[in-house]
């Protein structure tokens, strides 16, 4: 089984409450989830998000909407992740996903997955050799040593930036390397201040209308026509 991991939280410092920030009039949460049942190879999926009273509200809206949420520890973000496998005993690996990323590409996952699968890899991500646009980030680590890594003692910065146990051990770890067709690395498409927000709102507003589901390649030509939105996306 393939579990997708999706953090998201409230308490944002440059954005507050951006998970639940409205793209086409829906939460910015629900926005990648919905994107996140294009991808083929994921078994279900999970957002994991804090024990903290800040995000009450979000666990909450996520149930009511038929989603499933786990809540641990606000600073612990391995041990949240490696919560959520272990609840389920079937999980052979976990594609750790983020909630400022509502432009995640289905298309992106199912190769990352499929290339996990076929090389054996401890940790395949396409975040250690950076082609693709921040925002489409895709880590799939095999259970067995997510679980592993959050067993063991690991310094602050380690335990706010939950792979970097894994990403930092190769020899430990072996790992494997999506990349893109071209170097689109320069390009930064998260939502992490009220700028981000707004280039989101104007993509979503181009192109969720005709088609829901566009992808990464449709996010490009957006940009390389329409100067107005490509100001925001440098």
């Amino acid at each position: 089984m393939i579990l997708a991991v999706l953090q998201a939280r409230m308490g944002s410092t440059r954005l507050p409450g951006k998970s639940m920030a409205t793209l086409r009039g829906e939460p910015m949460i629900i926005r990648q989830l919905e994107r996140l049942r294009g991808a083929r190879c994921l078994s279900k999926i999970i957002v994991a998000t804090s024990a903290d009273t800040v995000d009450d509200a979000l666990a909450g809206f996520l149930v009511s909407r038929g989603y499933t949420a786990h809540r641990g520890a606000g600073a612990d973000i391995l041990a949240r992740i490696a919560r959520c496998a272990e609840t389920i005993s079937s999980v052979s690996h976990v594609v750790r996903l983020k909630g400022d990323a509502p432009f995640i590409d289905p298309g992106v996952i199912d190769e990352a997955v499929r290339l996990a699968l076929a090389s054996g890899a401890d940790y395949t991500s396409n975040r250690v050799r950076q082609t693709y646009p921040a925002g489409l980030e895709v880590e799939v680590i095999k259970a067995g040593a997510l679980q592993a890594a959050a067993a063991e003692e690991r310094d602050p910065m380690a335990r706010i930036s939950p792979t970097a146990a894994i990403r930092s051990q190769p020899g430990r770890w072996s790992q494997a390397h999506l990349t893109a067709p071209r170097d689109w690395s320069r390009l930064d498409w998260r939502v992490k201040t009220a700028a981000d927000l707004a280039f989101a709102r104007s993509v979503y507003d181009a192109l969720h209308p005709v088609d829901p589901g566009f992808r990464m390649n449709d996010v490009l030509d957006l940009i390389g026509s329409r100067q107005d939105i490509a100001r925001f996306a440098a």
